[in-house]
Formats: C-alpha cells, sequence, structure tokens
C-alpha cells in the first residue's frame, strides 16, 4: 500500500463502510452486491485481453463471448432480478459497453411495457430464453429526438391481415441502433402506422431481420454496421433498410394502440406510452450519470493522493497535488456532483418503477410529470458528468491522457449520453413545455401537484427581475433549507421570465411556434434552473434519513458546497432575481475555499465509499493501493509495439529509407 493513500484513510472522521450501506441502499443490498461481484471478479471465463490493445473487430469478438457466458452465468446462478442482472452486467463489462445491452435495456423492457397478454406469451419466452436477441430501432438517418418526423412507415394490408414495412427515402433508413449491426436477429421499430388510408403516427413493430438459424438478413432487408465511433468499439451499431417487409398483424405492439383485422384503429390512453422505454432509459441514465462521475472522482482523487508535484514552500518536499487549492476546487465540487447523482438517481429509480405500477393498473396521471422530469434530469446530469469527466482527466496532467488510467475511455463510452435517448437540447425543451404549461395551469388557479408545486405561489413570492440592492435579503448562505428555497424561487423566476418571452413574441405577431423558438435560450435556462432545484433538493431531504452523525457531517458539507458552487457558477440569476446581494456572494466564495478545506482529510475516504474493486475500475492510477508507477510501466509494457525488441517497420522501410540518402 502506497503510504501517502494509507495516511488519508487513517485520516478518515468516518467509517467508509456505514457509507456505502447508504449509497447502495443498506448493509444487504452491499453484502449482495459484493457477493454478485465476486461471482464475476473470480471467474475465470470472465478474463480477457485489454482492449486498449485490440482491434475493432477483436473487441466485437470478445464483447459477444464475454456476454454469451454471461447469459449461462446468469442462468447457472438463478440471477433473474433486474437490478441483480444490471449491477453483474456493469461488473462483467467494466469501462465498455455489453454487446447484448440493447437486448437487455430497450428490447426486453418494450416488450413487457407493451405487450398485450397473448404477445406476452409468444415473444417473452423467446427473449428471456436469448432465442429471439433483439435491439431497438428508433433513430434514422434523418431524424433523431424528433420522433414525429421518422419516416419508416408500417402500412396495414387488410386482406393479409399484415403489415408493409417501407423505409421510402434515404433518410428513413433506421441507423444507429446497438446490437444491430451484427448481433440482433430481431428488432422494435418504430413506424408511422397507417392504416384505412389514415396516419395514426409512430407505433412499435417486432421485425424479424434474420434467419433464426443461419442468421442471414431476411429478403427485404438490408442491415449492417455503421462503422468505427468515438467509443463503443465493441458494439455494432447498424442500419436497417426495409423494402416492402411483411409482418403478421400480431407483431404491433398492442397492449396500449390497436389495429382490428378489418384495419380500425384503436387509439392508446397517452399517447406518450409509445415512448414509456425511452422514459425508462432516461431515467437510467440518471444513475449511468452517478456512476461514471463517482469512477472518474475515484480515480483523479486517488492519483492526486499519491502524485507529488512542484513546490508549495520553497525547498520543501514536492506536496500531494491534493493539497494545492486549484486541484481540490477542481475535484471536491464534482465529487459532491457524484453523490447528489447518486441521491437522485435512487430517486428517480423510485419514482420510475411507483409510476410505472399506477399505469399498469391504468392511472396515467403522473406519466406526464414522469416524462418531463426524466427529459430533464437525463440532460442535466448528462451534460455536467460529461464535463466533469474531462475535468477529473486533465486533473491527472499528462498520465490522465492515457489510457491506462481509464478516463479516456470512461469519456468516450458516457459522452454520446448527451446525444442518445434525446439530445439534451430538445430534452430540455421538452421539460419546459411541461414547465410553462404547469406556470399556465398554476395561474389559472390550478392547484399543482409534485415537483412543479412551487409554481403554486408564484404571485406570493414573486421575484422579479431588478437589481438585488432594491429589496432586502435574508438568506443564510450556510443554511442548506434556506439555500433551497433560494434555487426553488430561482426555478420560479426562470420559468416565469420563460413563459413571459413567449407571450410577449406572440405580442409582436409571432404565431406560436416562432414565439417558442424565439424564447428557447430562456425555455432551456428554465428547465435547467428546474433540475438543479431538484438536485439541491433531493441531495438535501436525503439528510434527514442519516442517523450516524459523522456521516451526516461530511455529506453535509457535501451539499453544502454542491449548492454554492451551484450560486457561484450562476451568480447572474441569483443576483438578478435578488435573492442574493452582492456581499453574500463574495461570501459564498469565501465559504467555498473553507469547505474545500474541511473535505480535504476525508477525500480519500469518500471515493473509497464508492466501493470499486480494482478489476471494475480498471485504471492503474485509480488503484485502491496507490501502486502507480510501477503498473503503468507493466501495462506499458504489454503493448502489442512491445512484442518485438525491433519492429518489422524498421527492416521495411526505415533501414532502406537510409541506403537511397
Amino acid at each position: 500500500m502506497n503510504p501517502d493513500i494509507l495516511k488519508e484513510r487513517q485520516n478518515a472522521s468516518f467509517d467508509v463502510e456505514n457509507l456505502t450501506y447508504i449509497l447502495d441502499g443498506g448493509p444487504e443490498k452491499t453484502k449482495r452486491k459484493r457477493e454478485i461481484e465476486s461471482l464475476v471478479l473470480n471467474d475465470s471465463d470472465f478474463d480477457e485481453e485489454d482492449p486498449n490493445f485490440l482491434s475493432r473487430s477483436e473487441r466485437y469478438d470478445q464483447a459477444v463471448r464475454k456476454s454469451a457466458q454471461m447469459i449461462l452465468k446468469l442462468r447457472e446462478y438463478g440471477i433473474a432480478d433486474p437490478e441483480e442482472i444490471y449491477a453483474y452486467k456493469s461488473l462483467v463489462t467494466g469501462n465498455q459497453h455489453d454487446a447484448l445491452g440493447l437486448h437487455f435495456v430497450m428490447f426486453l423492457p418494450t416488450l413487457y411495457s407493451l405487450c398485450d397478454q397473448e404477445q406476452s406469451k409468444k415473444w417473452l419466452p423467446l427473449a428471456t430464453s436469448f432465442r429471439v436477441l433483439g435491439t431497438y430501432a428508433q433513430t434514422e438517418l434523418g431524424h433523431g429526438t424528433h420522433l414525429r418526423g421518422l419516416e419508416t412507415t408500417a402500412t396495414y394490408d387488410p386482406a393479409t391481415q399484415e403489415f408493409v414495412l417501407n423505409s421510402p427515402t434515404i433518410t428513413s433508413i433506421k441507423w444507429w441502433p446497438g446490437a444491430l449491426g451484427k448481433t440482433s436477429n430481431h428488432a422494435v421499430v418504430l413506424a408511422q402506422l397507417y392504416t384505412q388510408g389514415n396516419c395514426h403516427g409512430l407505433h412499435a413493430f417486432i421485425v424479424q431481420i434474420r434467419h433464426m438459424d443461419t442468421h442471414e438478413p431476411l429478403p427485404g432487408i438490408l442491415v449492417g454496421d455503421i462503422g468505427p465511433k468515438f467509443g463503443f468499439s465493441e458494439v455494432d451499431n447498424g442500419f436497417l433498410k426495409l423494402d416492402n417487409f411483411r409482418i403478421p398483424r400480431d407483431n404491433m405492439l398492442m397492449k396500449y394502440a390497436k389495429v382490428a383485422p378489418d384495419g380500425s384503429y384503436v387509439k392508446p390512453p397517452s399517447a406518450k406510452l409509445t415512448y414509456g422505454t425511452m422514459v425508462f432509459i432516461r431515467s437510467l441514465i440518471v444513475g449511468q450519470s452517478a456512476l461514471s462521475l463517482a469512477k472518474s472522482c475515484t480515480i483523479a482523487i486517488r492519483y492526486s493522493s499519491v502524485r507529488h508535484q512542484s513546490e508549495i514552500r520553497s525547498g520543501e518536499p514536492e506536496p500531494q497535488i491534493l493539497d494545492y487549492q486549484t486541484q481540490q476546487y477542481k475535484l471536491f465540487p464534482l465529487l459532491a456532483t457524484a453523490y447528489a447523482f447518486t441521491f437522485v438517481g435512487q430517486y428517480m429509480n423510485q419514482t420510475y418503477h411507483r409510476i410505472t405500477g399506477d399505469i399498469n393498473q391504468g392511472d396515467f396521471s403522473e406519466l406526464p410529470e414522469l416524462h418531463a422530469l426524466s427529459a430533464g434530469l437525463k440532460a442535466f446530469t448528462t451534460w455536467t458528468t460529461n464535463a466533469g469527466i474531462e475535468v477529473c482527466r486533465m486533473a491527472c496532467g499528462g498520465h490522465g491522457y492515457s489510457r491506462s488510467s481509464a478516463l479516456p475511455d470512461i469519456y468516450v463510452n458516457f459522452t454520446p449520453t448527451c446525444t442518445y435517448e434525446g439530445e439534451n437540447t430538445v430534452m430540455m425543451l421538452q421539460t419546459a413545455r411541461y414547465l410553462v404549461k404547469s406556470y399556465k395551469q398554476a395561474k389559472a388557479g390550478q392547484r399543482l401537484g409534485g415537483i412543479v408545486s412551487y409554481l403554486n405561489d408564484i404571485d406570493q413570492h414573486r421575484v422579479q427581475a431588478h437589481p438585488a440592492s432594491a429589496r432586502p435579503t435574508v438568506v443564510d448562505v450556510n443554511n442548506l433549507t434556506d439555500l433551497v428555497e433560494s434555487y426553488k424561487l430561482r426555478a420560479a423566476t426562470l420559468v416565469e421570465l420563460a413563459a413571459r418571452s413567449i407571450q410577449q413574441e406572440s405580442q409582436k405577431g409571432k404565431c406560436q411556434e416562432d414565439a417558442w423558438n424565439n424564447s428557447a435560450i430562456d425555455l432551456v435556462r428554465a428547465s435547467d434552473a428546474h433540475c438543479h432545484y431538484v438536485v439541491v433538493k433531493l441531495f438535501t431531504e436525503k439528510l434527514s434519513g442519516i442517523r450516524d452523525t459523522a456521516i451526516h457531517s461530511v455529506l453535509s458539507t457535501l451539499a453544502l458546497l454542491y449548492a454554492l458552487q451551484g450560486i457561484a457558477q450562476n451568480s447572474g440569476d441569483f443576483l438578478q432575481a435578488g435573492l442574493l446581494t452582492v456581499p453574500q456572494m463574495l461570501q459564498v466564495s469565501v465559504r467555498i475555499k473553507e469547505l474545500l478545506c474541511l473535505l480535504r482529510p476525508n477525500a480519500v475516504a469518500l471515493v473509497d465509499a464508492f466501493d470499486f474493486p480494482d478489476k471494475k475500475l480498471k485504471s492503474v492510477l485509480g488503484r485502491y493501493d496507490g501502486n502507480v508507477y510501477e503498473n503503468m510501466l507493466d501495462w506499458a509494457r504489454r503493448s502489442p509495439l512491445n512484442a518485438t525488441e525491433v519492429h518489422e517497420s524498421f527492416h521495411k522501410y526505415l533501414k532502406p529509407l537510409r541506403s537511397k540518402l
């Protein structure tokens, strides 16, 4: 054990194991998580060559092998709980991706949520036995987040009781679905439904794309891999072109929307039900944001505790770089954010399952709020995490650029979340649509419930945009309750300003669509403020259930740092709305520095509590024992370029070059 990192752990003021229990949801869950970890980490069937030293084809091959092994092991161990399956998968894949990931996280959930009773009997046994390997084909070459613009068609033919699927244009070719290029034999295809001469919008269809035995594409199917990407090297993201491809009528998922044999159409209770899988994935991504940021902070903080660099005081030994205030300022707010997002991810998971249960009982009342909240938090957390991973990489200096650090892999495999399952700006605008609608309802006297209930009292707590000095303020910047209230009023202010912008544009004679577009910057700011308020609120509420005084103290410090850092980064909003004064903003800056000092002795212990085994973190810089340099050399010597002392290029090109000069 590196003596620096050992000393860091000895300085901790709290019990790391007890904090791990809180992060996992209790001692029993931690125990079960570690049991699953041991099943994977001690299994030689999952030993692999370092993906960094493999070609893309080799990476895909290795990923498929591991996925196949994983399926057999899950069955052997009887692991069926979705959360346990997810934990097992994340350990198998590490910082890469599962070749069959879409089957688990999109294909199966879609079947569960959209199959009627008869379809469930047919398709679920096939899918859960992996005879049917599926993906989710939504995005097209010319359309992604704008779902209403998707062009793939499914036209019902009552004479044969079949749907005829077509990709009518080059832009309608399905593009990007993972596991589509080479792996899957079926896909859930989102297509515009046409029946009896009418278009009924997007619906989901189960489409067989490959022969069940030979795996060859079926007639009428053009399918393949889209080529190398920025990350996801082990996943065969694919394209799919449909040419008059026929499927039976009962291959349309009909739990809610239905097409009768004669072609008559029964619409669903809510159009948003078609997108239920996307809402699930967006909720899941919030937890993935927390996980990726927690990994990055673990690597950067552990490395910063063993790396010595430069001088603080002349003539003295080089200090740990974690002792530099600038390094703390880079990393500790991100650490606080990782904790905040962890608790928000838990909340989203619980909320999704609660509302899904209500939907299954026929109650759709909370679906709009779930849709808006999952869209906004997906964007808010992924934008923050994406930037945070890069800060962690740069905080590791030159060694962070090496793939031995794992940070490049974490970054390139996380950054697509800012785009897939809804491009983030569009997601923020979807949330804004719900916020503006809720604001109008509150103004009309309707009492709102749920997370937007703060808009009920907007007239009583109106905060006009004017200089802060024009009104007194009583906000205590050391009081989390006061800070939550400030974030709430900031969100209410920006929602109101966005709604007024739309109204002003309309008064100028602009149509509703142009008024909305001309207010889009304000709308995104309003959504961002709303999401920020939700995160601060949930982090603060989490503290009330923590009985361990030492852990409560350190988490309160993290929560306060998260809230104050957000104020510092958005100071204009708080000043303009009169929520804080200029002297208070200076106080915020001073307090942030004090909180960095308070967190310094606990930094390593706080990342230890995330409980990442080395085999899961897969980072030379983030090793638990802190022995970085010996292992960096060992990793480098395994490079294929070092397989021989003299590379063949010397004999082929360099040596002949000398004789010609």
